[in-house]
This record gives C-alpha cells, sequence and structure tokens, in this order.
C-alpha cells in the first residue's frame, strides 16, 4: 500500500477568528477510512457557544471586509487558485483516505472546485450594478450589488472538496463573512483547503468553520445573525434547512437528491454512448447527485443493454489509492447497507438482475464497504430502485418505444437535477431539450454540470430555493440589490412647484 493508506491520525480543528482552535466538546467522532476501517482522524461536535463564537468573529469581520476594496479580494482569490493547484495530489490522498474515491476522481473534486475559485477571480465583473442616467428630468437610477453580511454553507460528504468550493469563495469575493460546517464523515481534506484560504490572506473573522451534527446545522439555521444559507445534501436534511431557515427570515439555496435519466435514441453512437453511461453510472461508486442512476432504453437501443453489462463487468472494484481502480468504496457500513437494502428490493419486486455486485470481495481490504457495478432491467416506476436515490452503483433500465414515451417518463419523476439525451439527430436533440423539464440537459453528455461561467441549475425535487451554486446565480444569492434614485440640483436651480403626485418630473 503507498502513503494513502497510512494517513496519521488527525484531529480536525475548528476555524474561529483566524485561529484553528481545538473544540472543547465532549462529543467526538471517528473519521474512518471506508476502504479499511481504519480510524485515520477525529471530528469533534463544536459546542454552542464555540457555534456562537463562530458566528460573533464573522459579524465583527464583516464591518471591515465589506469596505475592503474589491482587487483586494480577487487578489485573495487569485492566490487561493494557485495554492490549492500547487497542493491538489496532496489533498486528494487526503480526500481519497477519508472518503473512499479513486485518487483520479479526488483529483476530479478538487479541479471542479477550483474552477470556482478561479472564477470568482473576476468578480470586479460579475458584481456591477447597473446605470440610467435621466430616468425623469434630472434624475439618475442605479443599482449597487452589496453583500448580505454572514452567510453558512453545510456541505456533503460526497465532495468534500468541490462543494465547500462552490460556497465559501464565492460569498467571501462578494464581501461577506462566512461560517462554513463540513461534512462530519470526511472533513480533512475540507480543512486542508480552509488552511489555504487562510495562507492566501483571508481575514481573522472572514473565513470561520465549525463541525458537528443536527444540532450545530439547527444552530446556523436559526441564529439571526445568519442572512443567508446554501446546503447541498441529501433531500431529508435539505428540506429541514430550507424550511427552518425559511422560518427564520433567512434566504436560502438547497441542493438536493435527484434521480437521474439518460434517454438512448437507436441513432446514437452505440460505443460512445455506452462507454458514457457506464461512467456515468459507477464512477464514485455512484455517491454523486448528477451520478446516472436511470437508463431509458427507446426502441432498438433495448439491444445494447448486454455490451452496457459487458462492459461494466471489466470495471475493478478495490480501495480508492489502488492503481487503476474504477470503483472504491462507499462512504460508510451503513450506506453499504442501504444500497444492498434496495438492491435486494430490486430483486424481490421481480426486476431482473442482470449484473449483481453484492457479493463483492476485494483481496487485502476485506472489511471495505464494497458495493460492485449493479444492473437492473425490466424496472418499473412503481420501484423502491426507480423510486428512490441509491447512491450507490447501480444502475436501472426501462424500455420505451418513443422519445414521447421517454419524455412523459423523465418528467413524471419528482427529482429534477439532470437529464441526458443520445442522439446523432439535432431535431431530436432540439425537440428534447424544449420539452424535457429538468434543470441541467446534457446533449451526448451523461452528467451535464455546468461550467462556473454558468450556475447550477437543478430544479423541481432536487432544489429549493430560487438561485443556484456559483456562476451568475450565485453572485445574485449571496448579494443584496439596492436601488438608488438620485436628483442634484444646481444653485441657479429653481425648486419648483410642491408636487403630491407618485411621478418624477
Amino acid at each position: 500500500m503507498n502513503t494513502v493508506s497510512k494517513i496519521q491520525l488527525s484531529t480536525a480543528k475548528l476555524l474561529i477568528n483566524g485561529e484553528f482552535v481545538e473544540s472543547k466538546t465532549q462529543q467526538w467522532q471517528d473519521i474512518v477510512n471506508p476502504a479499511t476501517q481504519e480510524v485515520i482522524g477525529l471530528v469533534p461536535f463544536a459546542t454552542p457557544e464555540e457555534v456562537q463564537s463562530a458566528i460573533a468573529s464573522a459579524k465583527a469581520a464583516f464591518a471591515s471586509w465589506r469596505e475592503t476594496p474589491i482587487q483586494a479580494r480577487m487578489r485573495i482569490m487569485l492566490k487561493l487558485q494557485e495554492l490549492i493547484r500547487a497542493n491538489a495530489k496532496k489533498i486528494a490522498q487526503v480526500l481519497t483516505a477519508e472518503q473512499g474515491k479513486t485518487l483520479a476522481d479526488a483529483e476530479g473534486d478538487i479541479q471542479r472546485g477550483l474552477e470556482v475559485v478561479e472564477h470568482a477571480c473576476s468578480i470586479g465583473t460579475l458584481q456591477m450594478g447597473e446605470y440610467t442616467e435621466g430616468v425623469a428630468r434630472g434624475v439618475d437610477t442605479y443599482t449597487l450589488q452589496q453583500p448580505l453580511g454572514v452567510c453558512a454553507g453545510i456541505t456533503p460528504f460526497n465532495f468534500p472538496a468541490m462543494i465547500p468550493l462552490w460556497m465559501f469563495p464565492m460569498a467571501i469575493v462578494c464581501g461577506n463573512t462566512f461560517v462554513l460546517k463540513p461534512s462530519e464523515q470526511d472533513p480533512l481534506s475540507t480543512m486542508m483547503l480552509v488552511e489555504l484560504a487562510i495562507e492566501a490572506g483571508i481575514p481573522a473573522g472572514v473565513l470561520n468553520v465549525v463541525h458537528g451534527g443536527k444540532e450545530v446545522v439547527d444552530a446556523l439555521c436559526t441564529h439571526q445573525d445568519i442572512k443567508a444559507i446554501s446546503f447541498v445534501g441529501s433531500t431529508a436534511v435539505g428540506t429541514h434547512v430550507y424550511n427552518l431557515a425559511g422560518q427564520h427570515g433567512k434566504r436560502v439555496q438547497s441542493m438536493m437528491g435527484a434521480k437521474n435519466h439518460v434517454v438512448v435514441m437507436p441513432d446514437a453512437n452505440k460505443e460512445q454512448t455506452l462507454n458514457a453511461m457506464v461512467g456515468a453510472a459507477f464512477g464514485a461508486a455512484g455517491q454523486r447527485c448528477m451520478a446516472l442512476s436511470v437508463a431509458v432504453m427507446v426502441g432498438d437501443s433495448k439491444h445494447w443493454i448486454n455490451e452496457l453489462v459487458t462492459k461494466a463487468k471489466t470495471l475493478s472494484v478495490n480501495a480508492g489509492h489502488e492503481p487503476n481502480t474504477d470503483i472504491g468504496p462507499v462512504i460508510s457500513p451503513r450506506a453499504k447497507a442501504r444500497v444492498i437494502d434496495l438492491i435486494n428490493s430490486g430483486v424481490e419486486q421481480g426486476a431482473e438482475l442482470l449484473l449483481d455486485g453484492r457479493d463483492i470481495q476485494v483481496k487485502g481490504y476485506e472489511n471495505g464497504n464494497f458495493v460492485g457495478a449493479t444492473v437492473f432491467s425490466n424496472v418499473t416506476t412503481d420501484m423502491r430502485i426507480y423510486k428512490e436515490e441509491i447512491f450507490g452503483p447501480v444502475l436501472t433500465i426501462l424500455c420505451v418505444e418513443t422519445l414521447d414515451e421517454a419524455i412523459e417518463l423523465v418528467n413524471a419523476n419528482p427529482f429534477g437535477n439532470g437529464v441526458g439525451l443520445f442522439t446523432q439527430s439535432g431535431a431530436v436533440a432540439r425537440t428534447f431539450q424544449n420539452r424535457i423539464d429538468i434543470g441541467q440537459v446534457g446533449i451526448n453528455i451523461p452528467i451535464p454540470v455546468p461550467v462556473p461561467f454558468f450556475s447550477f441549475t437543478g430544479s423541481r425535487g432536487s432544489k429549493l430555493g430560487d438561485l443556484g451554486p456559483y456562476g451568475k446565480q450565485a453572485v445574485q444569492f449571496y448579494t443584496q440589490t439596492k436601488t438608488i434614485t438620485s436628483r442634484w440640483f444646481e444653485d441657479s436651480q429653481e425648486a419648483g412647484e410642491v408636487n403630491t403626485t407618485i411621478s418624477l418630473r
């Protein structure tokens, strides 16, 4: 084994007012390598006093940070992207050890977050207001995009680099201060990024970190000094966060669960399509909110199913740091048990199990949380494996005869994160993209996550709140539009008569 399997035991610290401090809590949780069950670290569940201190620090820092010139904020982001790039491989090793994904996927996790930091360097143009001269005689109107104050982020286990980097860089570069609560399951790589942020020059109190579970989440959602909360995670928790924070007057964006479909037309390029489907379904052990979990085979494309299964059988299941690994472990024994339970339910409800990953054994990692690639056909929409988000390497296949049937099927599903279409017909693609009721559409792309110049636009049951993370929507989310209408009189100008109407003259 290489150094990834020998990560030194580490205690996750809190970050409060620019200082990394050890929590005084009595409640700690093990950070466990999913491939070995080895404890590689400890994470504290912050006390109420520590959460209060982090928020108070952020509130105090906001007064000066909001006045910091925008170019100074941009320079910090430029330095941060440089530091992340230089340390990416080291961070990826820790990420793989605590989360389980392959080293290549861990580096991709970091890279996609890094792209958001790079985009944050453009805040000078992204945060511009609008100006119109002469809206009435001698009257001008303009807008300012001003920061909100203290914002908070709650992040999931599956992307411990990318998702935090979706949140705090954009919030901070807009002039806000931030309190981050990483996943308690794999916070070590997140904290490495936070350390780099401090090294890049983020002042004391502008970025703070607290760890914990529901109590910490609820404290962030209800605290009067927090103005906005960004969340990525499960539907159950995301709905709770949205409702609780909304009841306490906060702006909320909540990115939640998914059931992503890909529609395969018979005219698609077969080899490219099958390769894309296998990668999107089983990469990261299916632990992506944008993972492909349902394939809808249209017409004669149903004859490709056996070849898809053949390709899935070639995938290597192993610890994430081992060479040539395609599928690493799922995050925990509990997560594995849930995936196995759903696979069992598919068998019990009559789906045809074409490839079974339940009893996979990995030599040298017998205690790992491994599930191999699993494929079901003859699936119906009333089965649990179709209705529930599995969050494991499981692909369910349904067959229909026409594009219209496929669109109707996808639109009937309550989730709306992403959908893909494989075809060589521009007319079919245009029809599909216009009629499909899903926030993010890929044409011959199975995981249509946009680059940061655009915004993450999941919809319906996958999203609560109007604005998504990163891109232009993130700037809107982390700022408040203030509209100013002004008139200046020259000394020689007559004041005129009293006007009791609402109009400007």
